[in-house]
């Protein structure tokens, strides 16, 4: 009887966790560049006890459980802009971005880019400058970089790992974006902002071959019908789970109203 009680609060869990990830693909519907994942379930401890007949064994389970959701890389086609800062990887490959504060270099196809202010402190070997008038010592001071952006403080990296600089005298000259790969997609964990982060499965990166498509945006991928169709999948499910409960609850209540 335990067991039943189990199986039906593991399943209830478990639906609401795949529910959390519609819900999630549903959110970002309208998102340039984000992946839909897709939820990843895989039965729990099981046996086959004996049946009717000898050589017809009956499974016996005790539910399953989401044990991932997966990303789906499928391209959503492609929104014109027309903004000079705006670009698509058509084919396979991501665009590099660099964060200053914690050194982290995390990948994305969301080509939503903004020019960007950047204070770069000197060098730590540079040295100060001799007033020439008064022959007192100048400390360097910060310099000024205008660098391509994803406007949340991340830098676009080119094909060389470097910093991509734009001239604000001429910010419609070409810019050499780098297209970065990973042979392997499975396992890559999915950050805030339409943004992947690699894990040790994925192998080593290497220069991608998609090509740049600039004034461009790559759509969501992700698909309303199909993910209102596994909502109400996952609350029927989700029902049927708690009406396992309530039922088991109800017999454990009539066999312990047994008279002994």
């Amino acid at each position: 009887m335990n067991m039943s009680f189990f199986t039906g609060a593991v399943g209830a869990i478990q639906q609401n966790q795949r529910m959390n990830v519609q819900g999630n693909n549903i959110a970002n519907v309208n998102n340039y560049g984000f992946k839909a994942e897709r939820a990843t379930f895989h039965h729990l401890m099981y046996s086959d006890v004996r049946g009717i007949n000898e050589d017809d064994p009956l499974p016996k389970g005790s539910g399953t459980k989401m044990v991932k959701a997966s990303i789906d890389f499928e391209n959503g086609g492609y929104s014109e802009t027309g903004r000079i800062f705006d670009f698509a990887i058509e084919g396979d490959g991501f665009f590099a971005l660099f964060d200053p504060t914690n050194e982290e270099v995390s990948f994305t196809r969301d080509g939503a880019f903004v020019m960007a202010r950047y204070e770069v402190p000197p060098a730590e070997d540079a040295e100060p400058e001799i007033d020439p008038v008064t022959g007192e010592e100048i400390e360097p001071e910060n310099t000024v970089e205008w660098r391509l952006s994803d406007n949340e403080g991340r830098c676009v990296l080119d094909p060389m790992g470097n910093f991509i600089v734009i001239d604000p005298q001429d910010q419609k000259a070409d810019l050499d974006i780098g297209v970065f790969d990973y042979r392997v997609y499975d396992g890559m964990l999915h950050a805030d902002s339409g943004r992947f982060t690699p894990i040790d499965k994925n192998g080593d990166l290497y220069m991608g071959t998609g090509k740049i498509l600039r004034g461009y945006l790559e759509r969501s991928n992700v698909d309303l019908a199909q993910e209102m169709i596994k909502v109400i999948e996952s609350q029927r499910a989700y029902s049927y789970a708690l009406k396992i409960v309530q039922t088991t609850d109800e017999i454990e209540q009539t066999i312990n109203g047994l008279p002994t």
